[in-house]
């Protein structure tokens, strides 16, 4: 989640005390461009729940410059960052230039594998092309964050042992392919998400998103797999320490 940004500024103790609350306790908080870096780092310092994440996402195409590849190196070198992202491709938004934005983000996946982290994604109207530059970088990790391909393309992403991030979206019906996908996925595959303060859950539209709304998404995702909420929430928390490292006892 983006706990960083300026809509968290008048109440952002609050918002992660309501998180903590129920039971929310770790947030992995990307980064959008290297003017956000320095931000993220400060709060992840002030705040023992959140870890940070450093990355060059797509739709901020404007703002990315060459440099800004190698401060991101610098950036990773203090071992503080759990991943590298968030990183990847927009071909929804109009204007965004597609060769800059591959750019970018194949120089991030190397950086990725230089330091050993895992990445995470953004892939909106972009998931077959995200498939096929990530085979071209064997032996990456990480999480495709707001899945919104086919089974198919879920399937490749597997087997690569990639994870599919799911939050605010699954909890509408009529997002129906994303939740039959949900029901019958892997679990070692699933992490939960709520890209905060975007994509609001049904009952939510037009509201800012906070973490605390995890707990929504996660009785949607347990009542659309026929599980339990405490097995799910088990589960789905093992597989994101296990990716970004973490530790619940840390």
């Amino acid at each position: 989640m983006h706990i960083d940004d300026a809509g968290f500024d008048g109440d952002r103790a609050q918002v992660l005390a309501r998180a903590a609350e129920a039971g929310v306790r770790l947030l992995v908080v990307p980064g959008i461009d290297a003017a956000s870096w320095p931000r993220i780092a400060a709060l992840c310092e002030r705040h023992a729940e959140l870890v940070p994440a450093y990355g060059l996402h797509p739709l901020f195409l404007a703002q990315h410059r060459p440099g800004h590849l190698e401060d991101l190196r610098e950036r990773l070198r203090d071992g503080s960052a759990v991943a590298l992202g968030e990183i990847g491709l927009d071909f929804y938004v109009d204007g965004l230039d597609r060769s800059a934005q591959r750019h970018y983000f194949e120089s991030q996946l190397a950086i990725a594998g230089e330091f050993d982290l895992p990445v995470i994604i953004h892939a909106r109207r972009a998931v077959e092309e995200i498939v096929l530059t990530l085979r071209r970088f064997p032996g990456l990790r990480g999480v495709v964050h707001s899945f919104a391909g086919s089974d198919q393309q879920a399937e490749r992403l597997f087997e690569m042992g990639f994870l599919l991030g799911i939050g605010g979206p699954v909890t509408y019906p009529r997002a129906r392919r994303l939740r039959q996908l949900v029901s019958s996925m892997p679990i070692g595959h699933l992490l939960l998400e709520t890209d905060a303060p975007d994509q609001p859950n049904a009952g939510h539209q037009g509201t800012r998103n906070e973490p605390v709304r995890m707990i929504e998404t996660l009785r949607v995702v347990a009542e659309l797999r026929g599980e339990s909420a405490e097995a799910v929430a088990v589960a789905t928390t093992a597989n994101a320490c296990r990716l970004f490292g973490l530790s619940l006892s840390r």
